[in-house]
């Protein structure tokens, strides 16, 4: 009797979600209920003492002087840019492939973003891009270390030098990434964070995090999230009501301690990735993501290209089948209908916009696993033959 094995469809299975949170805070849940039980014992909810510890802990952690608790992601990029004085008539270069924040923390201010575009390899600012970029009222560079990895920081910093700029480093997505042996966060004159649950180290809501060398700007911006209070109800100028909250600032000392393990997993699944699409003959097919030289990717996100404009075909068969994935980003920031004001074209940053056409980010947390990764790239390699990028696997046939 002779059976037909087939590969070309994987056995029906749950879904494999994008991101799993509830297995993560299985395996601290504990520390995080007597952490967050203590906050309530003290009754002491905002800034205070388990922020100052949570403060002294990053700042350890990233080899940085200080750091400055507050709201958000968003909120500490624009503190740090209030810190420097950016306002009305300035510009500033950043990135148009990235979240929103990075570029409407300038705007908020009343100043211009000026886009530069990327690196089609890392998705990360072009240092050429930045240095042509440059205008006599350009008063900050701010490169976003996208998806885990920093962005190519020596050029952009030797530019920034030589015209006597500061870098502010968005490192939302790539706490704990390696630079040249240096953390993100110490490779600009301000790095900022952000702790939304979906990061690296992630925490119960909102908050973020400025790390800086420089004792004025921490000053500075310690006193800018707290309304520019600089004690006693005496405001010195207007700041922002941006504190982060005890209760975050005790979940995310609980996660710190985990943060490098889960990271490190991390990237044991983009090297699985990597292993299980060549064997599938994938990795001809798709672009994988790579690290560069002297670089050390967190992979907050595991992000292939898809080409030939088969991208949405791509997602949504993954999608339909189950599979977790997403786009990191649809729309490049210059191409924005609320920044029409600034008069960008389609067609004028041409990576950045290929970057949004063509990209899809897989499941890659710590507890994925292996099976849910082979499934995860077996239905890859079938939606693939389904829209035509791949010739379909063969049925193999086996005497019983």
């Amino acid at each position: 009797m002779t059976q037909i094995l087939s590969l070309s469809r994987p056995q029906e299975t749950a879904p494999v979600p994008l991101i799993d949170l509830v297995a993560q805070y299985q395996t601290i849940r504990d520390e995080i209920q007597e952490a967050v039980q203590r906050v309530f014992e003290r009754q002491a909810f905002v800034l205070g003492e388990e922020v100052d510890t949570f403060e002294k802990e990053i700042a350890e952690y990233c080899d940085s002087r200080h750091a400055i608790g507050c709201a958000s992601g968003t909120d500490a990029l624009v503190l740090s840019l209030m810190a420097l004085g950016v306002g009305p008539g300035d510009e500033v270069i950043t990135s148009p492939y990235s979240f929103f924040a990075t570029a409407s923390c300038i705007v908020r201010l009343g100043a211009r973003p000026v886009f530069a575009d990327i690196d089609p390899v890392s998705y990360n600012l072009n240092p050429q891009a930045v240095e042509a970029a440059l205008t006599r009222r350009t008063r900050a560079i701010i490169p976003v270390h996208l998806y885990g990895q920093c962005a190519d920081m020596d050029p952009i910093w030797r530019t920034a030098v030589k015209h006597q700029l500061p870098v502010i480093e968005d490192a939302c997505q790539a706490i704990g990434s390696v630079y040249r042996g240096r953390k993100a966060g110490v490779l600009g004159t301000m790095g900022c964070f952000s702790f939304f649950p979906t990061k690296n180290l992630g925490g119960a809501g909102d908050g973020g995090l400025i790390t800086t060398d420089d004792r004025d700007l921490a000053s500075r911006l310690k006193r800018l999230r707290v309304h520019g209070d600089f004690g006693g109800y005496n405001h010195i100028e207007v700041g922002l009501n941006s504190r982060l909250d005890a209760l975050q600032a005790a979940v995310l000392s609980v996660k710190l301690k985990h943060l490098d393990t889960w990271s490190a997993a991390r990237r044991a699944n983009a090297d699985r990735y990597h292993q299980l699409m060549q064997e599938q003959g994938i990795d001809g097919v798709v672009e994988l993501p790579s690290q560069g030289p002297e670089q050390h990717h967190i992979y907050n996100q595991f992000v292939i290209r898809v080409p030939g404009g088969k991208r949405d075909e791509v997602l949504n068969g993954l999608k339909k089948q189950g599979i977790g994935c997403a786009i990191y980003y649809p729309k490049p920031l210059h191409l924005q209908e609320c920044f029409s004001s600034l008069r960008y074209q389609a067609g004028e940053l041409p990576e950045s916009e290929r970057a949004a056409n063509e990209t899809i980010a897989l499941p890659i947390f710590a507890e994925l696993g292996a099976d849910r990764q082979e499934r995860v790239v077996s239905t890859l390699r079938n939606v693939l033959a389904d829209v035509g990028l791949i010739q379909p696997q063969k049925s193999i046939r086996r005497a019983a």
